[in-house]
């Protein structure tokens, strides 16, 4: 009996040993991690949490321009691409030019990339390409391509611009002319655009005559040897009344000696100095009564080897008594649009550095006339002294006619003036009147 019991107690000791053991086991093989406790927080954290963490990819970048193909664009209007999410690596602007083909458009990058801006304005009734590419924060690649269509114009909606004496050696007076061929509205607009810089540099001024001609000199006489740049960048600007600038145009103009012509119509007398010295002294006649020539600051506006004058031009029928009509004048050089000339007059030769018997215009013999055409450049001033008959504005090119404080005053830039300044549309864009002899 006793060793019954022994037996049965080894057997429950034994059966307890095992019953722990697996127990043990099943714990080292659950899925529940121990839980700690944060040492900053005291919050409760499962450790090796962040290791099963994904990063997703970055979206692709944007790339947006201000235009679209919804409406013909307007040809004032500067394009441009916007990059969202990225960056703009490239932009590429093309149209199809009928005679020129393939046109590229040249734009300037942003530094940090966020944006793409053409340089010039548009072309109307053209069809223009946009293949633009860019870069998302990854690193990758985009490239979206784009299209828009440009208004169309009339030739009434385009304004051209053309410059005297583009080009030509000229006198010290000569102002820079750019005439338009349809008038502009908004003058501001393009004289914003319209750009004059020399070699030396001289400080000058735009003034507008009328809406189709603008001028621009320096505050005195060009120094001789100047080279004069000229830019009328309006291509594309918008001018008002929906007109716009057909082309933009470069040019300019070299400077020759210092020739200045002073007539003095009460002596009869013209002396022309070169470089600052007399080199000659003319005798000359002037208008008489009733044609009584045009005292002020001229410039020499064109020359002719030969031209016919004939009074009609002048308001003359052929059956009044001072009609004429002369075929053949030699040497003039044009000093107003309304008809003054300079020119040999060997008719009145007995009249020169004596009296005034001309119908306006300044004579002289023949050969003196020979070697003032020969001496005179276009842009030469002419100072005319001794009547009292004043100079109109815009009566020939008579930008020095005037101080250059009020010649500021006529640029569509001055300030604004609390009456309007008196504008007038210059004979050359209406009507030449050839002679008065």
């Amino acid at each position: 009996m006793r060793t019954h019991l022994a037996t049965t107690a080894r057997s429950l000791r034994h059966a307890a040993a095992l019953t722990a053991v697996a127990a043990l086991a099943l714990a080292g093989c659950t899925n529940t991690p121990a839980t700690a406790t944060s040492p900053t927080t005291g919050a409760a954290s499962t450790p090796g949490a962040a290791a099963n963490t994904t990063t997703s990819p970055a979206p692709e970048v944007e790339l947006t321009p201000n235009v679209t193909d919804a409406n013909p664009v307007t040809v004032d209007t500067i394009v441009s691409v916007a990059a969202k999410g990225g960056t703009i690596t490239n932009v590429e602007m093309s149209y199809a030019d009928p005679k020129a083909g393939a046109v590229q458009v040249e734009g300037s990058l942003a530094p940090d990339g966020s944006t793409w801006t053409a340089q010039s304005l548009l072309e109307p009734g053209m069809k223009y390409s946009l293949k633009m590419v860019g870069r998302n924060a990854d690193g990758r690649e985009t490239t979206r391509q784009s299209a828009f269509t440009t208004q169309k114009l009339s030739k009434k909606q385009e304004i051209f611009p053309t410059m005297t004496a583009n080009g030509a050696t000229v006198g010290v007076a000569m102002p820079v002319i750019i005439r338009f061929d349809v008038p502009v509205s908004d003058k501001a607009a393009f004289e914003k655009k319209m750009s004059v810089t020399s070699e030396p540099a001289q400080t000058g001024s735009w003034a507008w005559y009328g809406s189709s001609e603008a001028h621009w000199r320096p505050e005195k006489y060009w120094t001789p040897g100047t080279k004069v740049s000229v830019k009328v960048d309006i291509n594309g600007v918008a001018a008002g009344n929906g007109t716009y600038g057909q082309k933009s145009i470069t040019g300019g103009f070299t400077v020759g000696s210092a020739t200045i012509l002073k007539a003095d119509l009460a002596k009869h007398q013209m002396t022309v100095e070169v470089g600052g010295q007399v080199a000659r002294t003319i005798p000359i006649t002037g208008g008489k009564a009733g044609w009584v020539s045009r005292s002020g600051t001229k410039v020499i506006m064109e020359k002719f080897a030969e031209l016919k004058m004939d009074a009609t031009t002048v308001g003359l029928e052929k059956d009044d008594p001072e009609y004429y009509s002369i075929p053949d004048v030699k040497y003039a050089m044009r000093e107003t649009w309304s008809g003054e000339f300079i020119h040999a007059a060997p008719w009145s030769v007995g009249s020169q550095g004596r009296a005034n018997v001309s119908h306006g215009c300044i004579g002289m013999s023949t050969s003196n006339a020979q070697w003032l055409y020969n001496e005179v450049k276009v842009g030469d001033p002419l100072v005319v002294s001794g009547t009292n008959r004043g100079l109109e504005r815009g009566n020939g090119w008579t930008d020095w006619n005037i101080s250059f404080e009020e010649f500021k005053s006529f640029s569509a830039l001055a300030p604004a003036k609390s009456t309007a300044a008196p504008s007038s549309t210059p004979a050359s864009t209406t009507a030449k009147t050839t002679a008065a002899s």
